[in-house]
């Protein structure tokens, strides 16, 4: 009988003293809501363009001091990393389009607010990024920086993109990333 009065007084503490742990839906959601505004921030910048389509203006050299660059340099990982600085992520925070996907963040699918990577057999390597705005079947739709209706990675300006899930090389996922305090 001291056994049962022990077990049912254990359950009893073990139930009503149980450790705070999130609702898995409200992180979920908390998630949801961190990629809608990150989304958000990033088509906001759509048709910010160059000064004399030499990677320089106002707004592209903002991006690009975001990462400690100068004017003039290839900005799409600069612009990439300053959208997450403003939704309150410490990163990611590079200007060189590989270092945004390293293999800690690398993901499978193309979720809103993920980046893409597009690989350039020249360059061998990732050498253009962008942000996931949503998936329309075999089509990602994207807002990239430093490209243009062509989609260079080259190009004049803050775009949106619509290209062939093929042409992807990876995915990266930062949502879950360090955040600054506001």
């Amino acid at each position: 009988m001291a056994t049962i009065r022990f077990l049912l007084c254990f359950i009893f503490l073990a139930t009503a003293f149980k450790p705070a742990v999130p609702d898995r839906h409200l992180l979920r959601q908390s998630n949801q809501n961190v990629r809608q505004k990150i989304v958000r921030i990033a088509t906001a910048e759509v048709g910010v363009k160059e000064t004399g389509y030499s990677n320089r203006g106002i707004r592209v050299e903002e991006y690009l001091r975001y990462v400690s660059l100068k004017g003039g340099q290839p900005w799409c990982a600069a612009y990439v990393s300053w959208v997450f600085g403003q939704a309150g992520f410490a990163k990611p925070r590079s200007g060189w389009s590989p270092d945004l996907f390293p293999s800690s963040r690398l993901a499978r699918s193309a979720l809103p607010a993920n980046l893409i990577g597009i690989y350039f057999s020249e360059l061998k390597r990732i050498a253009h990024v962008g942000i996931v705005v949503r998936q329309d079947g075999d089509w990602i739709v994207s807002v990239e920086g430093n490209t243009n209706d062509n989609g260079s990675r080259d190009g004049d300006g803050v775009y949106v993109r619509r290209r062939h899930a093929r042409t992807i090389k990876q995915f990266a996922d930062w949502t879950d990333g360090e955040r600054r305090l506001p």
